[in-house]
């Protein structure tokens, strides 16, 4: 489907109807149109990032996976860097062919979702964390069931940011189009608090008195540096995911895009942060840092090992020597630092 803007550089109602659906997009968005001058060599930078990440990680994940040291996170990793590529390679086919709607409508969708992932991931490295220091906390029956619902919710939240989407480019309707609108804002808003949470969760975790010793886990670094580490990957996304929910509230026509919707700013707060927390993760072998022994289900068994699994506590009681076994003595460092 193509069709020529008008002078102001959006369509009328009418030339709308007369066009039939898909419609194109008549609302500025972040980013804006591509076009080929500018997107095409950016995202051709960031699809070279991010084909880098997607083998780094696929690297780190089989060689784990071939010494039995099971991490699923550096996978996740490798798929969100996949859809990234894919993401950017569609902006470029965009740019090459800006009136075809559906290849824009492609496009958004790749765009918005694959951040999704980089949320579960810390969600799933504050809980840690938190079962880490407070034992009886993350390990009880409601905050497990609360990260449940969580990683649900962001299953939810993509199927009805795709479904709105979509729906948006398919009808004119002005009442149907607010109702789509204020699903959209719903899920931006929730994601930008999902993408928050990791850092109060981790805040607590390290800050509430504890009954007991911290549960360490993981076979290099220090707890002090995982905790920073999910602190920072968690404030960028939280920016990034924030100030996108602050742009979608805005309503501006395509024609007067304000500017916060600059080609700069959707670069920046989507894939720039978004290859630092990849890189970030991978270089600092955070595989090792925050690895926990398969079938781990109760408190004591990150430290202690599972029976018959990985971690395994060895017959004379003592489990292996790891670079965590001195960080008692930090603890009061690592309430200080956060």
């Amino acid at each position: 489907m193509s069709a020529q803007p008008s002078p102001q550089g959006t369509l009328s109602t009418q030339q709308l109807q007369e066009m039939g659906p898909p419609y194109p997009p008549q609302g500025a968005s972040l980013g804006g149109a591509p076009t080929n001058s500018v997107d095409t060599p950016l995202s051709s930078v960031f699809i070279a990032l991010f084909a880098a990440s997607a083998a780094l990680n696929m690297i780190i994940f089989q060689r784990n996976r071939r010494r039995g040291h099971k991490f699923v996170l550096s996978g996740l990793l490798f798929g969100f860097s996949m859809a990234r590529i894919s993401a950017n390679v569609m902006r470029i086919v965009w740019a090459n062919y800006p009136h075809d709607v559906s290849i824009a409508i492609a496009a958004t969708i790749l765009t918005n979702a694959g951040v999704l992932l980089l949320f579960i991931v810390n969600l799933v490295l504050s809980q840690r964390i938190l079962r880490a220091h407070q034992p009886r906390v993350g390990w009880s029956k409601p905050a497990s069931l609360a990260f449940k619902l969580l990683y649900a919710a962001v299953a939810a939240l993509l199927v009805m940011v795709i479904v709105s989407t979509v729906y948006g480019f398919y009808t004119l309707d002005a009442h149907v189009r607010s109702q789509l609108r204020d699903i959209q804002l719903f899920a931006v808003t929730f994601l930008a608090v999902l993408a928050f949470l990791p850092i109060p969760i981790v805040a607590l975790a390290v800050l509430l008195p504890r009954h007991g010793p911290v549960d360490h886990f993981g076979t290099r670094g220090r707890m002090r540096s995982r905790v920073l580490l999910v602190l920072f990957t968690a404030t960028l996304l939280a920016f990034g995911a924030g100030f996108r929910a602050g742009v979608a509230y805005v309503r501006r026509p395509a024609s007067n895009p304000a500017w916060f919707h600059h080609k700069a700013a959707y670069y920046c707060v989507n894939y720039t942060i978004e290859a630092i927390v990849v890189f970030t993760y991978a270089l600092s072998r955070f595989d090792l840092r925050f690895h926990v022994p398969n079938g781990a289900s109760e408190p004591g068994h990150y430290s202690k090992g599972v029976e018959g699994g990985a971690g395994h506590v060895a017959a004379d009681g003592k489990r292996p020597r790891t670079e965590t076994d001195d960080e008692d003595k930090e603890d009061k460092e690592t309430r200080d630092t956060v």
